[in-house]
């Protein structure tokens, strides 16, 4: 089993767009060939009114509540709350119309991760799943409990459905306790801190509260990374296998040629995407 070490760290520090939104870039934008095959990742706090309708053609939003409530609802009939713990997992694929909001007097504190989808998926029927944090499959080692969100890790497994393979797990490490995180050949990867610090990977890199730390790139055996915890550690453990696809990106759309993303525009002013849900 090879043992990843960290390749590279940063933290993504919060800045407020509004009264009413604190967003901390993650993944920052256009770093497609070192990120595959994610897009990027964004750490929300928010209350209602942060977002409206919005359209997306081309990836999946992988949503993680870290704390309050969020409202959702698409024009394909899906619609609920999620609350700490939960994650929705949503094939946007050939077209989706959704909002994503707080409760009216709540906040909702969150991560969304964009995962590419391969050039032949591109335009599959949307798909929603969803991931309740009382029912993920469950981790155990002493000191640790590994939620398995997509996935496996150390033999449990998720039923998430993934057209790339994804790992995604949350981690839980007591102080002074250590786990190893596995992931199959050649996956890319990284880690979130969301509360917590520790010593990550075989070069052991100190990490903290909004540290992202990448790791070395993806190989082409099965690898593990360790993770030990200086003081109470909740991260975000997520990795998945490149697509070493072209991107070609523009606002909530991702294909891969610069025609595709015309089309995706055209498309959806024409009503191709269908009606936004109702309120």
């Amino acid at each position: 089993m090879i043992k990843r070490q960290i390749q590279d760290k940063w933290s993504a520090i919060p800045q407020r767009d509004s009264p009413i939104h604190k967003q901390n870039l993650v993944l920052p934008h256009n770093q497609w060939g070192t990120f595959d095959p994610f897009l990027v990742m964004a750490e929300d706090n928010m209350n209602k009114g942060a977002f409206d309708h919005h359209p997306h053609r081309g990836i999946e939003t992988v949503t993680y509540m870290i704390d309050g409530v969020l409202r959702h609802k698409d024009n394909q009939g899906n619609e609920g709350e999620l609350i700490k713990g939960d994650v929705q997992w949503m094939t946007a694929g050939k077209g989706i119309l959704h909002i994503e909001e707080a409760q009216d007097e709540g906040f909702a504190h969150l991560l969304q991760l964009w995962v590419n989808l391969p050039a032949e998926h591109k335009m599959v029927e949307p798909r929603y799943q969803e991931i309740l944090h009382a029912e993920a499959p469950l981790r155990k080692e002493k000191g640790a409990e590994i939620k398995v969100i997509s996935g496996s890790s150390g033999g449990v497994t998720s039923h998430t459905k993934n057209y790339v393979p994804v790992t995604m797990v949350e981690i839980t490490l007591q102080a002074a306790h250590t786990v190893v995180q596995d992931f199959p050949a050649d996956f890319n990867g990284f880690i979130y801190v969301i509360a917590g610090a520790g010593i990550f990977g075989a070069n052991k890199v100190t990490g903290k509260k909004n540290d992202v730390l990448w790791l070395t790139p993806s190989v082409d055996k099965p690898s593990e990374v360790e993770l030990h915890a200086t003081e109470p550690l909740l991260c975000v453990v997520i990795a998945g296998k490149p697509l070493r696809e072209p991107v070609a990106a523009k606002g909530p759309f991702v294909m891969n040629t610069e025609e595709q993303i015309k089309q995706a525009f055209k498309d959806f002013r024409e009503g191709r995407f269908g009606k936004w849900p109702q309120n």
